[in-house]
């Protein structure tokens, strides 16, 4: 089908990445940019984008005018779509804007085709210390069951579903291992921001996000952050919390049992091999 250029008024940064992996710091942090423009909360843009492709494929009068001439109905949608994200974002003043969802990572080709001038940054961690953050917190909140029903399990068994095809941290990965295979082009809109870094230096972290946007270099304080809004929590049972604060903390790492890590090595070598080799056979 023929393409149009895009006309998207604003130049969208798209987080995305692994659960519990920095992503609302990173939006908190990008949001300390005076040219960018983050409204502090996840998004429900992509998968209503997604949403709206699916019914429309599925609608008998488009259909019917498909038969007529499909290049211009694909014209059409191409253009409507890219209204939905321009009216998505008529309130930002800046030019950048942050739009967080972890879909994103899954839905590259789409998000290319609707800006070919996107820019994904993908969050990345340790992933036994992924598990070690939601089984940490799952302790503190023991009455509460998750929304996929994992608090009657073991910590092991409730790894192996966390880590599954279809599970929370087992989802994103799979659709993070498929960006590798990605072309050239598509690769070269994504920038990875790695946890550890991001907590530990985040003035350094953040200035390679900065220039890799070609956006002036930028000095705040760590310990004193702008604070968004806190995001509504309760439709992950208090699992996945997303508060910001003032000031960024480093915690002591948590503990993972033996035969998770070393499960979590050999199932994701890839992801070590990728991100983390000096953790392989540690």
């Amino acid at each position: 089908m023929e393409q149009v250029s895009s006309v998207l008024t604003k130049r969208l940064i798209c987080v995305t990445g692994l659960p519990r992996a920095g992503s609302t710091l990173l939006c908190q942090l990008l949001g300390q940019h005076p040219e960018i423009y983050n409204s502090g909360q996840s998004s429900p843009l992509c998968p209503t984008l997604v949403g709206l492709r699916k019914n429309l494929s599925d609608d008998p009068f488009l259909l019917a005018q498909m038969d007529l001439d499909p290049t211009k109905v694909h014209r059409r949608l191409l253009s409507a779509f890219q209204g939905l994200i321009n009216g998505w974002f008529e309130e930002a003043p800046q030019d950048w804007v942050v739009d967080k969802n972890r879909a994103w990572m899954h839905h590259l080709e789409l998000l290319h085709l609707l800006d070919p001038h996107c820019r994904l940054l993908i969050c990345v961690r340790d992933l036994g210390q992924v598990w070690g953050s939601i089984e940490a917190q799952h302790r503190k909140t023991l009455l509460f069951d998750f929304s996929d029903h994992l608090a009657q399990l073991t910590p092991i068994d409730r790894a192996d579903r966390l880590f599954a095809a279809d599970g929370v941290i087992g989802g994103p990965l799979r659709s993070l291992e498929a960006i590798q295979d990605r072309e050239a082009e598509l690769q070269s809109r994504l920038y990875y921001v790695v946890y550890e870094h991001l907590i530990s230096n985040p003035q350094e972290a953040m200035q390679g996000v900065y220039a890799w946007l070609g956006l002036s270099s930028v000095n705040f304080d760590p310990q004193q952050l702008s604070v968004y809004p806190t995001e509504s929590d309760s439709h992950y049972r208090y699992k996945y919390p997303h508060q910001t604060h003032s000031a960024i903390e480093q915690h002591p790492p948590h503990g993972v049992p033996p035969r998770i890590a070393a499960s979590l090595h050999r199932n994701f070598r890839w992801f070590y091999e990728l991100f983390y080799p000096g953790l392989l056979g540690a």
